[in-house]
């Protein structure tokens, strides 16, 4: 049977799909603390997920491919996605032989609040994602009839297997002349930093859609590494010149880039950030407006990011419709519980986007 998308209606025909891991997650209610929390609030998440759903919910056709464990766990994470309109017949339920330790990965999330930052624990250690061996999958099979994949530097941190089959399918991609976007999303208790940069830096060439400027190689020189690199010294709230300075320091070197985007936080406290962003695309860079708001569930937020705009560009927004675009999903994001972007309505998006907060009645 052919997966369709009843939320779909007119607008983009492209298909998506993304390749990453799924995880439990759990979090002491009413922004409690873990060591003295009683019972938790289970849901699942992880990025390349989060964003399969985002687009899912605002129909787009998207498909989410990983490896989970038959057995209940791992079923209602494919559940979780399924109700949420995503397509997941490609996904492996993986039995004992072939990811011995059998077991979903997870992690802990103690939600912030006021001056109390969040703090995540993982423990996805030995999941079926991580210790299955991906040169059983054909990624020219998987990717067969879709025009967009996206990937992420956190696939890669988990096990040498999935490194391997992030790059398998990046080019698998790029032979198909498929679009490809890449979050090189660094997590610091995966890997190291210079083992992510070196990692991210070989994804580069096949890249079309870059979010966010790091984990990644930019020397000045690549013969004279003493030289530094182009993003040293620039803050992590940079003004205009410095961004633009990075982004075209960026497609010089990678001319196969044809759009970079990031966004920009600034923390007022644990429940009180505000948000814009910067993106180059057709020779151009563009500043969003930014959005100051009180934090319900900042986890999530980036991957709202870059959901916002793969659909913005999808749907062919013009540039500074496409910035405020992802950068209001973003935000949106911050007010909901879980993982992901549950918000079905483009118009309530663009909304914000235009900075309209008035009911909708």
């Amino acid at each position: 049977m052919v997966h369709s998308n009843p939320l779909l209606r007119g607008g983009s025909s492209q298909k998506f799909i993304t390749v990453g891991e799924v995880m439990l997650r759990l979090t002491p209610p009413n922004y409690g603390k873990i060591r003295v929390s009683s019972s938790f609030e289970a849901s699942y998440g992880g990025s390349e997920a989060n964003i399969a759903l985002a687009l899912a919910n605002l129909g787009v056709d998207s498909t989410f491919f990983s490896v989970v464990p038959n057995n209940s766990l791992g079923k209602s994470a494919v559940r979780m996605l399924r109700s949420n309109d995503v397509h997941c017949t490609p996904m492996i339920l993986s039995t004992p032989e072939e990811t011995p330790t059998h077991r979903l990965g997870s992690y802990y999330l103690e939600t912030g609040y006021g001056i109390r930052p969040s703090k995540v624990t993982y423990d996805r250690k030995h999941s079926a994602f991580s210790e299955y061996d991906f040169g059983k999958v054909d990624p020219q099979s998987l990717l067969e009839g879709f025009d967009w994949l996206h990937l992420s530097g956190i696939t890669p941190a988990l096990s040498s297997s999935c490194g391997q089959f992030v790059l398998d399918c990046l080019q698998a991609a790029r032979e198909r002349g498929m679009t490809i976007s890449f979050d090189g999303n660094f997590r610091s208790q995966l890997w190291t930093w210079d083992a992510a940069r070196d990692f991210c830096t070989r994804c580069l060439p096949y890249v079309d859609v870059l979010l966010g400027i790091e984990p990644y190689h930019l020397w000045r020189d690549e013969d004279d590494h003493g030289r530094g690199d182009w993003k040293d010294g620039v803050p992590l709230q940079p003004g205009y010149e410095q961004q633009d300075e990075v982004f075209q320091a960026f497609v010089a070197r990678y001319p196969n880039l044809k759009c970079i985007a990031r966004h920009v936080r600034f923390v007022h406290s644990g429940s009180e950030n505000s948000l814009m962003a910067y993106m180059w695309y057709q020779g151009h860079t563009f500043e969003s407006k930014r959005f100051t708001f009180n934090i319900l569930d900042r986890v999530g937020g980036g991957d709202a990011f870059a959901s916002g705009l793969i659909y913005a560009m999808m749907k062919g927004y013009k540039p500074m419709d496409m910035i405020n675009f992802a950068v209001a999903s973003s935000v949106i994001k911050h007010t909901i519980h879980g993982d992901g972007n549950i918000t079905d309505d483009a118009d309530a998006i663009r909304n914000l986007m235009d900075m309209n907060y008035d009911i909708k009645r």
